[in-house]
């Protein structure tokens, strides 16, 4: 096909199967992620342990490994209304890991929003950059064939046009970075000795069969994401119910 990379292949015709696996496999891990979170039944210790562990892989990969792509999956999940509305969780973060919490919010989630408006040139470092952020560019070209939730957030805004044209802008910089890319990967992994038998794990088709199990991962993408979202809302509910929230708020 004459195509040198992935990076340069999404942003062709012929990339549409590439960017519908690259969605899907982000969704996955969202999801995966705020199970991990909501998972934690046990006590709210424990919780805060795991969300405060999340936070500090998304800060690896945004200062250390320079992946993009992982760090707005971590980002996605962490805003979920599922996540976000775990009032106890998140105030306990900030009496426990204090440091951690300031990093998310006056850090982590300006970076993000950064991101997202078209600003990943600006704002970061070419020579540290791996994998990048490609989410609202794949998804810009998909948004006919793939079922949203609804609207990204940098859509929702009066600006939105020229975000849009950033995002397009930035596709032609990545497929031309790519060996750059390629290059900091090397250079950042020098040394590490991957586990074959890990592979398996790491594949979008695994992901899907974890969450959905075999015959589950066959059924229509929409049906997928609605059944694991309302999974999602009864564990948040469960965790910190509504009357709970507002006896707390009016304490």
């Amino acid at each position: 096909m004459g195509v040198k990379s992935g990076l340069e292949l999404i942003t062709l015709p012929y990339g549409h199967q590439l960017r519908l696996d690259l969605i899907e496999r982000h969704t996955t891990m969202a999801i995966g992620i705020a199970v991990d979170i909501l998972g934690c039944t046990g006590n709210l210790e424990e919780r805060v342990a795991t969300l405060n562990r999340i936070i500090q892989v998304a800060v690896e990969l945004k200062d250390s490994m320079g992946d993009l792509y992982a760090f707005s999956a971590i980002m996605k999940a962490l805003e979920m209304p599922q996540i976000a509305r775990l009032e106890q969780t998140w105030t306990s973060l900030r009496h426990c890991y204090t440091q951690t919490a300031i990093m998310y919010e006056k850090q982590l989630k300006p970076f993000s929003k950064l991101l997202h408006e078209g600003k990943e040139i600006t704002c970061v470092s070419q020579n540290i950059v791996t994998v990048p952020l490609l989410m609202p560019l794949v998804t810009l070209l998909e948004r006919q064939t793939v079922v949203f939730e609804g609207m990204d957030v940098w859509e929702n805004t009066d600006q939105s046009c020229d975000i849009m044209l950033k995002h397009l802008a930035t596709a032609r910089l990545i497929a031309q970075n790519a060996e750059q890319y390629s290059a900091n990967a090397e250079r950042i992994l020098t040394g590490f000795q991957p586990d074959d038998a890990m592979n398996e794990i790491f594949k979008t088709e695994f992901q899907m069969r974890l969450l959905w199990g075999s015959k589950g991962a066959q059924v229509n993408q929409n049906e997928r994401y609605e059944k694991f979202n309302q999974i999602l809302t009864a564990l948040s509910r469960k965790l910190e119910p509504l009357t709970k929230q507002i006896e707390h708020r009016n304490a």
